[in-house]
């Protein structure tokens, strides 16, 4: 974005002095004095412009014009755009000549043509540029809007070996193991393929960098190849997207159409990258990987449909509504993570949700106090309406009941 619009200024400045100067040696005299000739005929006697007025609306429209070039990636819209500034541009003169006051526009229109086409050149000059570092590396991997953003240098990728602060996505059909039991093995192929193509779609239209998409799943990275502020909750909108694509077809277990549903997990820490030496893939090496495959298979034990890591959480706790689930171990045996499942964006969330979720969150730290009565009485307020499917819930509600039975035995204190 910085290279952008240092680039954008760079060629406005460029530009509006080549404008500037052809208009004060009078080089648009041939047309200028006629057309003020015309207009005075018209609309009566004008005076000119003020120069001060004329140069800054030049230098104005050359910076406006190459940074919507350099930033955008519809060029044939940007050149549509260019027109119409044109046309705008001729319609000004007439209406100030109503005003008695003459503009002479062709300065102007030539400050955006040529940033135009000085935009574009800078363009096509980055392009080749880059070549060293073959963007075909992404093809497939990347949206079309995030590779233009790369070969314009909006996102900045020389190609070496660099650490980014990421949040990898990884899902997988949510029944695939019961289908592999069940199906036939065809069956559960095409099953696969649908939902990996899918998924896939999904993670590339919302930024991701696709790193991987078979029969193990798909792996996302939001972060690379451009740095993300907001790459945990930019991760977790992508994970509800998931969830909610492949919700409607959670009841079919056919493989006829995408299957059963969506299990997510997101785990969010730095990550090394950097393209193989021969410069065939790129290599991609940190936890968050590992975490995220463990999250997406810990949904199926949960049953829940997605889980996030603590440090996703800490990332994006501002912007949405979560729970506390349990610890998973992590790479190294002596590492335990807290899970957590995200039930909603916070702008989304209605208050019978938040309350809850708060009264969930309460049972799950009586639970892990030992006191069981509290923890019983919390998530049974956190139920929800008609009783509505909440395996977590129920889950922790299942390890209570030899707990409550045996304080049912006990005498009354």
């Amino acid at each position: 974005m910085k290279r952008s619009l240092i680039t954008a200024v760079i060629i406005a400045v460029v530009v509006g002095a080549v404008a500037i100067i052809s208009h004060a040696t009078g080089w648009f005299a041939a047309i200028d004095m006629p057309l003020k000739n015309w207009l005075q005929k018209l609309n009566g006697p004008s005076h000119d412009l003020s120069k001060i007025w004329q140069h800054n609306l030049i230098v104005l429209l050359g910076l406006a014009t190459a940074w919507i070039t350099i930033t955008n990636a519809r060029r044939h819209g940007v050149a549509i755009l260019v027109l119409a500034i044109v046309v705008e541009l001729l319609a000004l003169t007439w209406v100030l000549s109503l005003f008695h006051i003459f503009f002479a526009p062709l300065p102007s229109i030539l400050a955006v043509a040529l940033s135009f086409g000085t935009a574009l050149g800078y363009l096509a000059f980055a392009g080749r540029k880059r070549a060293g570092v073959p963007l075909s590396l992404f093809n497939g991997k990347l949206s079309h809007d995030e590779i233009t953003r790369l070969r314009s240098g909006e996102i900045e990728f020389d190609g070496s070996a660099r650490a980014f602060e990421t949040s990898v996505v990884v899902c997988d059909l949510a029944n695939k193991y019961d289908l592999a039991d069940s199906d036939d093995p065809s069956v559960v192929t095409k099953a696969s393929e649908k939902f990996t193509a899918r998924a896939a779609d999904l993670l590339r239209d919302a930024g991701a960098y696709l790193h991987a998409a078979d029969g193990e799943g798909v792996v996302a990275v939001f972060g690379f190849p451009g740095a993300l502020e907001n790459h945990a909750e930019k991760a977790v909108r992508a994970a509800f997207d998931l969830a909610r694509a492949f919700a409607e077809n959670s009841s079919c277990g056919n493989g006829q159409n995408v299957p059963a549903g969506a299990h997510v997990g997101v785990s969010s820490g730095s990550m090394i990258t950097a393209p193989t030496e021969e410069k065939q893939d790129i290599f991609v090496l940190g936890e968050p990987i590992e975490l995220a495959r463990r999250f997406c298979v810990a949904n199926r034990f949960y049953g829940s449909k997605i889980l996030i890591g603590p440090r996703t959480f800490e990332l994006a706790n501002n912007a949405i509504v979560a729970r506390p689930i349990d610890f998973l171990t992590g790479v190294n045996a002596q590492e335990r993570h807290e899970i957590y499942e995200p039930l909603a964006f916070a702008a989304d969330a209605p208050s019978e949700l938040v309350a809850r979720r708060d009264s969930f969150w309460n049972g799950i730290v009586l639970f892990r106090e030992q006191r069981w009565a509290e923890a019983y009485h919390e998530f049974q307020k956190a139920r929800g309406p008609n009783n509505e499917e909440d395996a977590p819930l129920n889950l922790y509600l299942r390890r209570l009941e030899p707990h409550a039975l045996h304080l049912m035995e006990s005498p009354a204190s």
